[in-house]
């Protein structure tokens, strides 16, 4: 698919046409991806509107070809992400071809749960979470890469560092030597720690970053597939999500990051009501190249800062983003040295 030029917007209308019930797409068959050019008119706005709910329920993705400013038609609002032309969409398509399980799921999931309430939408996350989880994609992955032992660290003191002055308290994720690595551990102290914001309405503000070199690079790849099976590790993220959490108290948090923001490194942040970057952050969703999707809540967290197909983007792509970037998109509130 990936060297087969993008259909026009009247083949598309025809495509739809002949093939309503959508048999032509899916992820188990050669048309695992969809490239429109969304340039060509001479659609009338009720064609458009039938192209759009054909899209809407393609069960693959479906990436849109528009110049900026040329993103308001039905169409393109219907696609699942959008992009400047072929050779930008050449990654998109490359990543998608090597995980089009985990890619159809994704898009599914932000279709489906980009107009419902956080704590639901949270929830969809984790139950497709964990189908990719006992899937094909993530299990060749996993069988290449599957660590004989988790990471160990070397720093002193608790996974997260805790201080309190007056109103205020403050966070730091404590396991530089790991590069703030999301693992059971740390999960946990987080957890504690926004357990005790919101059960003590003492404290005004909250202020978290992390110690070292970076603010987080995501899960621990040492500890993928440590759990006992897909439905308890999805029940065990509906009972202990960080993100969950922080939700609940972002009106008095504020993030700092800085270096890598990578995974959860940016999906549990991005529950802040205020995210500052340091000028030398960049932000990545490579869950994709694992046969998985975001599930630390950036499905969830990502797209109520930057909306759906930029999330898209990030997700399918895996590409890195800077803090200007970040900055310009609003996936950032501010960026400060």
């Amino acid at each position: 698919m990936s060297g087969m030029p993008p259909l026009t917007l009247r083949e598309l209308r025809e495509l739809a046409q002949a093939d309503p019930a959508l048999s032509g797409f899916s992820p188990l068959s050669a048309r695992n991806v969809l490239l429109v050019d969304l340039a060509a008119g001479g659609i009338s706005p009720e064609e458009q509107a039938r192209i759009a709910a054909w899209l809407r329920q393609l069960p693959c993705p479906c990436i849109g070809m528009a110049a900026e400013g040329r993103h308001d038609s039905l169409p393109a609002q219907a696609c699942d992400t959008l992009v400047a032309d072929a050779d930008a969409a050449a990654p998109l398509l490359a990543n998608i071809q090597r995980s089009p399980v985990a890619a159809t799921v994704l898009v599914q999931l932000l279709r489906a749960s980009e107009p419902l309430p956080p704590a639901d939408a949270l929830t969809m996350e984790s139950l497709a979470y964990a189908a990719l989880q006992a899937g094909p994609e993530f299990g060749r992955w996993l069988a290449a890469h599957r660590a004989s032992a988790p990471a160990a660290h070397s720093d002193h003191g608790p996974a997260v560092a805790m201080m309190r002055e007056a109103g205020t308290l403050t966070l730091e994720l404590n396991r530089a030597s790991n590069r703030n690595g999301m693992t059971v551990e740390m999960r946990d102290a987080l957890i504690e720690a926004l357990q005790l914001v919101l059960a003590d309405d003492s404290i005004a503000q909250v202020r978290l970053g992390g110690r070292g070199k970076c603010f987080s690079t995501g899960g621990d790849l040492t500890e993928f597939g440590s759990a006992p099976d897909p439905a308890t590790a999805h029940l065990v993220r509906s009972l202990a999500l960080p993100g969950r959490l922080l939700a609940q108290c972002a009106a008095r948090v504020t993030v700092r990051v800085h270096g890598a923001c990578i995974g959860s490194g940016i999906e549990f942040p991005a529950f802040a009501k205020r995210l500052i970057a340091a000028p030398d952050a960049y932000f990545q969703l490579p869950e994709l190249r694992y046969g998985l999707l975001p599930g630390a809540g950036g499905t969830v967290s990502i797209v109520r800062r930057i909306g759906r197909q930029r999330s898209a983007w990030l997700m399918l792509s895996g590409r890195r983003i800077g803090a200007e970037q970040a900055l310009a998109w609003g996936l950032v509130d501010r960026i400060e040295a």
